[in-house]
Parts: C-alpha cells; structure tokens; sequence
C-alpha cells in the first residue's frame, strides 16, 4: 500500500532551492533567477541538455535522431568517395605526370645544348669568314621562286 504524506510548505523553507521567502507567489521572475544561479555551479551544460528529453516528445526526438544518423552517414560515405577519388588523382599524378614532366624536362634540356652548339659553330664560321670574305665574290640576286 501507498502511504500518503501531507507537508506543511511553512515548516519547509529552507531546505527547498524553489521556497520564496516572500509571502506573493506572483513574483517567480525573483525566486527563478535565485534558483538558476545555485544550481549553475552543480550541473553542467550536458546535464542540462539531458534533462530536455523529457520536454521534447519522443516522436520528435526519434526524427531529430533520425536526421542526424542520417546525416552522419552521408557525411561518411562522401568524405570516403573524395577520399578514393583523391587517392586515384595523386597515384595517377605520380605514375603519369611525373615521368611525363620529367621526359619534358630532359628533351628541353637537350633542346638548349643543340642551340648553344648551333651558336658555337655559328660563332666560328663568323670567325673564319673576315679571312676568306676578301677573296671571295659577293653573291647574285637571285629573283624569288628560283
């Protein structure tokens, strides 16, 4: 059986942390501000927010649990497609690009050694040509298309 209590609300008023100690029952704004302010040193902000399960109603917070699982899974399933596309872009980069610009590089490094040889020979034949420029004849003109 259930033993039912009646408690005189004078006797109690200390031991309470929403008693007033005014005698209007109006002015919750004052016992309130009281109140939140013992109890802010003792809970944290978790506790709180578990506490608001009980105001939200249940329907609510299955679909509120819902989309964020949802989202969760979404989030995953992108970041491990970026994930392997990233992974395709820089195996492919250094299997392919790289060999490429190195190839690149190694035929304009040639390139330039052919033109410097070119401008040595070129330099040469100016050099000899003032010796040789005196004895021979000056060229033609020979009219274009021949």
């Amino acid at each position: 059986m259930v033993k039912v209590e009646i408690i005189d609300e004078k006797e109690d008023n200390g031991n309470s942390p929403y008693a007033s100690t005014s005698s209007s029952r109006t002015s919750s704004s004052e016992s309130l501000s009281s109140v939140s302010s013992e109890l802010s040193a003792d809970e944290t902000l978790l506790e709180r927010i578990a506490a608001l399960v009980d105001i939200v109603p249940p329907t609510t917070r299955h679909s509120i649990v819902s989309r964020v699982s949802k989202t969760a899974s979404f989030v995953k399933k992108t970041s491990k497609v970026v994930g392997n596309i990233v992974w395709i872009v820089t195996t492919s980069a250094l299997l392919v690009a790289l060999p490429l610009a190195l190839s690149l590089e190694d035929e304009a490094k040639i390139v330039t050694q052919e033109k410097e040889m070119l401008e040595q020979q070129q330099g040469a034949q100016q050099m000899l040509s003032p010796m040789y420029g005196q004895q021979s004849q000056p060229k033609q003109l020979v009219p274009p298309g021949f």
